[in-house]
């Protein structure tokens, strides 16, 4: 894999710095190497560059200190701005700028809070109310409820807008701080004020938060001899979840096996390394990160599972919506004996 093909999550203090870019998609695919990278000497230790003058980023900062005023306050009087929590915002602000700067799409800064939130999706399981939301013309929306969740049982549907949190406005509130006001503790209950798409009132509907597992995997034994893997995502989990579902390919009789990654986005590479596995022999080189001589080259490499024959008969199916780990997996699968990677809207 060339260099400019990798993904990389970098730490930097609390918080971590994204490189992804694997051909498509924007995920942050791939793979933690915070520490790693720590001990190459990329990181939190890493020493002012030689030859680069901050002195332009000081002036400006004390600028911003001396005559930066909030667009809500109607008043050309300087506002202090060098509180410990506003500082820290600017410094997040400049790791932002300094990814920004290298005008790729796929590496970007993630802050604190929403790192957090980031590797909390990826274990695949959360406590919340179970729903998917987005920012949709300015307005706070859901984009679905998961299947069985508090929202769903509660009566939240797609569409619906989120005016209010425990009574708080959403208005001018970021997908990340809604997240946070919404999941909680497992029994705790929050109150969201929802106004469906065309309706003229909105209402208040209480949910009572609980552990969310996402419906990483889902499997269907098809009439036509075909069994159907869906591997929505590469969670931590996303592994054991797929050999419960390969014991049930196996169980059912059938040789036709379908491996459908349209629209997952990436995640873990160690699970798309473990997935690959039980196709591939032992020590097969599953990917392999190139440094371009910056650093030792990593192989990532096939556990050997590999429990099929050439009997088997299988398919992979991607789409503009699958990235990073998907990608990986799929490009693999092309060496995989009788296998069959195809592109599918």
């Amino acid at each position: 894999m060339r260099s400019e093909e990798r993904k990389i999550i970098l730490s930097v203090a609390a918080a971590i710095v994204c490189t992804a870019v694997f051909l498509i998609g924007g995920f942050l695919g791939g793979y933690f190497v915070a520490v790693e990278q720590a001990q190459r000497g990329v990181g939190p230790a890493a020493q002012p560059p030689e030859g680069v003058d901050m002195t332009p980023v000081w002036k400006a900062w004390q600028a911003l200190n001396e005559k930066f005023v909030p667009a809500s306050v109607s008043t050309s009087t300087p506002m202090a701005t060098t509180t410990a929590e506003l500082n820290q915002e600017k410094v997040w602000g400049m790791i932002g700028g300094l990814a920004a700067s290298l005008n790729d799409p796929y590496t970007f800064f993630m802050p604190p809070s929403e790192r957090e939130q980031f590797a909390t999706e990826v274990q695949g399981s959360f406590e919340g109310v179970g729903m998917e939301i987005d920012v949709k013309d300015g307005i706070l929306t859901v984009v679905s409820p998961l299947k069985s969740s508090p929202a769903e049982r509660a009566g939240i549907r797609a569409g619906d807008l989120i005016l209010k949190i425990d009574g708080e406005s959403t208005e001018g509130m970021d997908t990340t701080a809604a997240v946070r006001k919404i999941r909680g503790e497992k029994g705790t209950k929050v109150i969201l004020t929802v106004r469906g798409e065309d309706d003229a009132d909105s209402r208040d509907i209480s949910v009572t938060r609980d552990v969310i597992n996402v419906p990483i995997i889902t499997t269907e034994q098809r009439s036509d001899g075909i069994f159907v893997i869906e591997v929505a995502e590469f969670t931590a989990n996303a592994p054991d979840l797929f050999r419960k579902a390969l014991r049930e390919f196996i169980e059912s009789g059938d040789q036709r096996l379908i491996i459908d990654l349209r629209g997952n986005p990436g995640g873990y590479l160690e699970g798309a390394v473990e997935i690959s596995s039980w196709f591939l022999p032992s020590g097969a080189i599953v990917v392999s990160e190139d440094y371009a001589g910056h650093a030792s080259n990593i192989h990532h490499r096939s556990y050997g599972y590999d429990v099929f024959t050439d009997k088997l008969q299988m398919i992979i199916l991607v789409n503009k919506g699958s990235a990073s780990a998907s990608e990986i997996m799929a490009g693999r699968s092309r060496t995989m004996g009788s296998c069959l990677t195809t592109r599918w809207r």
